[in-house]
């Protein structure tokens, strides 16, 4: 029987999260789940925040198929832009913003806040400035807090907001993505630092699983949400009529961080 080879590992470390999550995260999840149901079924949002890799779980809970409106992602460019990583909008910028404190509030000055939503942070460290501001204004604003973060990482690394809190000091609810400390996952010999990391996987894991619960609450509740659905499962007109659908209530969900009345037809 040969030795796993580094990408065997790999899957055994991601095998272990996926373990984890299911031992030691669902009673976090459905708490969280819970919220964010009372936020999108009384006509508020659940936002989303994340810095750095941390857009990922972001960008995969909406606008994607199996996913629907009543969550609003917040990607900020400048704290997010990976593809460039020299040059005009760096990486080095990005890591320099992301531990600005002050920042996080600028961000949120951009929004007008409803009285029935709340906000999910995510944040592998969950101690650098931004996402800390977020959390923190998100709470004044009178939000529920969800952070999402690796626990290892976090205990392990160094507070370094003048509030003196870590993300986990802040929120409702913690869940952790059950990456380890420093996120890569694989030792390759003769290489003295690790590569793999584990934390996507959590984080991606974690959000479809909030996902579906909201998804089963809000049905169960007789307001189902607009599913983007393939049109590989409905027919191509039915596909387009439901995106059609679910990014108008998306636009009438918003209209109001921005000021703007929705218009009731599309609601």
């Amino acid at each position: 029987m040969h030795a796993p080879d580094p990408a065997e590992r790999f899957l055994t470390a991601a095998e272990q999260i996926l373990r984890d999550i299911r031992t030691t995260q669902l009673p976090a999840i459905r708490h969280a789940a819970t919220i964010c149901s009372d936020a999108i079924a009384a006509g508020g949002l659940a936002h989303m925040f994340g810095t750095g890799h941390s857009r990922i779980p972001v960008e995969e809970i909406y606008p994607r198929h199996g996913s629907f409106p009543g969550f609003h992602p917040i990607i900020e460019l400048s704290l997010t832009n990976h593809t460039q990583v020299v040059g005009n909008n760096g990486q080095r910028q990005a890591m320099y913003l992301e531990k600005l404190e002050g920042f996080g509030e600028v961000i949120l000055r951009n929004f007008t806040f409803g009285a029935h939503d709340c906000m999910l942070v995510f944040s592998n460290s969950g101690v650098n400035g931004v996402v800390i501001d977020v959390a923190l204004g998100a709470k004044v604003r009178g939000m529920k807090v969800i952070a999402v973060v690796s626990k290892a990482h976090c205990d392990g690394s160094p507070i370094k907001h003048s509030s003196g809190k870590r993300l986990t000091d802040i929120a409702d609810v913690t869940i952790d993505n059950c990456s380890p400390l420093g996120d890569a996952m694989v030792q390759v010999e003769g290489l003295a630092e690790p590569v793999g990391p584990g934390s996507s996987i959590g984080y991606v894991t974690i959000v479809n699983m909030l996902k579906c619960l909201v998804a089963e609450d809000l049905t169960a509740r007789g307001q189902p949400p607009l599913v983007l659905t393939s049109s590989t499962l409905i027919g191509s007109a039915a596909s387009a009529a439901l995106f059609d659908a679910s990014y108008d209530e998306f636009r009438a969900r918003i209209a109001p961080l921005y000021g703007m009345q929705p218009k009731k037809e599309s609601l």
